[in-house]
């Protein structure tokens, strides 16, 4: 992947597709390739896609000391003006939809509309996710067992159903064994996540936006998408039902056709 220089540091990115610009900002633990080539295949027909790594992931600089959400923000913000787009279609996932909501509040004029899915916004009325879900997730990351780790990360990011798709926990191994993300850089974005609160200022956004969650969601509960459609002026919620966290790999096809009608592309 080329780099992109933002603010003194190296960003790893890919633009691919043609039509309107779509940024793409991915979650904790995440790389470029965790969006899944099915659902990027479908965004391709009408989206100039574009996909970054976070800092201290992929290609991009390694990280150095502690990051906020805010900086991450900054640094999406900064990727978008090296990259020459005045504003894009934006779609933050997790904690990459924390960081959306901090681009869009510190730069509306970059977001031409927003889609927030599976996140999270803090304040009250929001929740991470369960004890027991934690312990399972850190117990497993910290065991040394990179295959533990992964097959953790997959049974708690999807819907039971999906859990027992072997052909597509395959795709999702093959990725975590090739861009593995250290365990530093997820420890340091678990951090960013637990100071992360947009809730007071969520009534600010005056962009079109769009929340997606699924009802079987162990990392973030469906609550918290249900409290930011609350909360965001005009905001459109699509729930999915029985769709865990990583909903973009249980519905490719609906989440990109979402994606078209909230951003009024043709079908």
């Amino acid at each position: 992947m080329p780099l992109a220089g933002v603010a003194g540091n190296q960003i790893s990115y890919e633009r691919s597709g043609s039509g309107e610009p779509l940024l793409l900002i991915m979650g904790m633990s995440g790389t470029a390739e965790h969006w899944g080539e099915p659902f990027l295949a479908e965004l391709r027909r009408d989206f100039e896609v574009i996909v970054y790594d976070h800092r201290g992931v992929g290609g991009s600089t390694p990280l150095q000391g502690p990051i906020t959400i805010a900086d991450m923000a900054k640094d999406a913000a900064g990727l978008l003006q090296a990259l020459g787009v005045d504003s894009a279609h934006v779609l933050g996932i997790s904690m990459g939809g924390m960081v959306a909501q901090e681009l869009a509040l510190a730069h509306p004029e970059r977001v031409r509309t927003l889609t927030l899915g599976c996140t999270y916004c803090g304040g009250e009325g929001s929740a991470l996710a369960t004890p027991e879900v934690t312990q399972k997730l850190t117990e497993a990351m910290l065991s040394g067992d990179r295959l533990r780790a992964l097959r953790a990360a997959w049974e708690l990011n999807v819907s039971p159903a999906m859990a027992e798709n072997e052909e597509a926990y395959a795709r999702f191994l093959d990725i975590g064994q090739r861009h593995a993300v250290a365990v530093p850089v997820i420890v340091a974005q678990m951090q960013a996540i637990l100071s992360h609160d947009t809730c007071a200022r969520l009534p600010d956004l005056a962009m079109p936006t769009l929340v997606i969650h699924g009802t079987e969601d162990q990392m973030l509960p469906v609550g918290n998408g249900r409290l930011i459609a609350r909360l965001v002026p005009g905001a459109q919620l699509e729930v999915l039902e029985g769709v865990g966290h990583m909903f973009v790999w249980e519905m490719p096809e609906h989440s990109a056709q979402l994606l078209r009608a909230h951003s009024s592309v043709p079908a």
